[in-house]
């Protein structure tokens, strides 16, 4: 019998080129030793309740009702539930006449969506079309759906800073695309050379390849500093000059942990620089109920909004949204309750913004305990978290280090990534699943350990790089 169309040699190649580091040899070595009993510390993705962070009270409450409607009829529903938080079910209960087990709109609830814009309005003082904006199973789905559509075959190419979150290279792999890197710079506090970035397109298209889009990340993921109002008009200034698509990744907008530079959004520089700028980039932002102080990963709920698209083109994107059905209604509803919290004055406000500040607060204890905790150990530097939710520490190997790891067949910091993981528990992502430049290595690990656990983690940390760097240090260059 010959081969069938899923034995492995036949499968579409672009399936196989796929890398995603997040969840790949490390993590699942580290699944491998939770199941023999070790206590793994899983700080390899940014999954705040995995790691202890409680939910906020008022948005579960509020889709706990739209959940089991039948609680909203129980006499004694105002016992357990604040009004604001029954008002707020009915609402949402009256967007979705089917509750929440029925299909919606393909782009989503239109009453979240005109939700959204109003918030969008709120942030940035320009008008929102809740038309342009398309409710998502979290960010991600919005970011491969915009690729797939910009994506048309291997001579396309898009800009990604690197390092880079790897949902962008897996999925630029997958639908057939080249990235094309632009480097940022570590001793700059990770900041964007558009020097750099010019000879990034220069070079990709002497190879062949149309430069169709640049992604930005911001804050950052994997570097975490925050872009500036300067940055990001220099940023919009290169789009309109090179016609490029900008992907706006702003889905940790919320997590700021410096006050120098604020989160802006690219959408409001945009519309701020005016002229035929704000007319003519195509600009598509994203956001999630993922991260933030919401932390809701596992719901699924996100958007994308896009500006100064074609309405052709809005149309095919909304047909292939359409194939899908519709986005998960419950992630619909934490979106819309992110957009539009309670205010002052609700009854439950108080305890939102109590239970808010409370986790940024500790948040950014959190940033600079890792960050200090890091810059102790020998051989490791660390630029400051200012934003997003992990720490990027270059680790400076020793030459016996990288040529061990080498002879067993591991890049270097997976190498060590795995010797960090076995002797301490911590999971991690090696550098070179987000990229970095030739001979320069770093980790990625999360800030989102619980505070009170963070000078234990930190002192293992410690204690194992220290270890290693004397077991693997070159004497004879001493």
């Amino acid at each position: 019998m010959g081969r069938k169309g899923l034995d492995y040699e036949d499968l579409n190649e672009n399936v196989k080129k796929v890398q995603y580091a997040v969840r790949g040899e490390l993590y699942l070595r580290a699944s491998e030793l939770q199941k023999e009993g070790k206590r793994i510390i899983f700080t390899n993705v940014g999954n705040p309740h995995a790691l202890g962070q409680k939910p906020l009270t008022f948005p579960r409450q509020v889709v706990a009702l739209c959940q089991a409607p039948f609680l909203l009829d129980d006499p004694n529903v105002g016992l357990i539930f604040p009004a604001d938080a029954i008002a707020r079910a009915k609402h949402y209960l009256a967007m979705a006449p089917g509750g929440l087990g029925a299909y919606s709109d393909s782009r989503g609830i239109p009453g979240v969506r005109k939700e959204v814009a109003e918030f969008i309005q709120r942030r940035d003082g320009y008008p929102s079309d809740p038309e342009l904006i398309y409710l998502t199973d979290g960010a991600s789905k919005g970011v491969m759906q915009m690729l797939n559509a910009i994506i048309r075959n291997d001579r396309d190419g898009i800009l990604v800073p690197v390092p880079q979150y790897p949902l962008y290279s897996a999925a630029i792999s997958l639908f057939g695309g080249s990235l094309v890197p632009y480097y940022l710079d570590e001793e700059a506090n990770w900041g964007l050379d558009l020097v750099n970035t010019r000879q990034s397109v220069a070079a990709a298209r002497s190879n062949g390849i149309t430069v169709r889009a640049m992604v930005i990340i911001n804050p950052g993921n994997p570097t975490g500093q925050c872009l500036s109002e300067a940055n990001l008009r220099e940023i919009l200034n290169f789009c309109y000059q090179e016609n490029l698509v900008l992907l706006a990744d702003e889905v940790y907008q919320q997590n700021v942990y410096q006050d120098e530079r604020p989160f802006i959004s690219a959408r409001k520089v945009l519309f701020d620089m005016g002229g035929p700028i704000s007319r003519e980039v195509q600009l598509i932002s994203f956001h999630t109920v993922s991260k933030g102080y919401w932390g809701e990963c596992g719901q699924r709920g996100g958007y994308f909004e896009m500006t100064n698209i074609p309405p052709k083109t809005v149309d095919e994107i909304y047909k292939v949204a359409s194939i899908a059905l519709s986005p998960n209604v419950p992630g619909q509803i934490f979106m819309g309750l992110m957009m539009n919290p309670p205010k002052p004055g609700d009854i439950s406000y108080l305890k939102f913004a109590t239970e808010s500040k409370s986790i940024l607060d500790s948040l950014r204890r959190r940033a600079q305990i890792m960050t200090d905790g890091f810059n102790s150990c020998r051989n490791v530097v660390c630029n400051f978290t200012e934003g997003a939710m992990y720490s990027f520490p270059q680790i400076r190997l020793p030459q016996r280090a990288m040529d061990t790891a080498r002879s067993a067949g591991k890049e270097p910091d997976v190498f060590y990534c795995l010797k960090l993981l076995e002797a301490t528990g911590i999971s991690t992502v090696p550098g070179s699943g987000f990229g970095q430049k030739e001979g320069v290595f770093h980790l990625r690990t999360t800030i989102l350990p619980a505070e009170e656990d963070m000078p234990a983690i930190m002192s293992s940390f410690k204690k194992f790089n220290d270890s290693f760097m004397e077991q693997y240090q070159d004497y004879s260059k001493l």
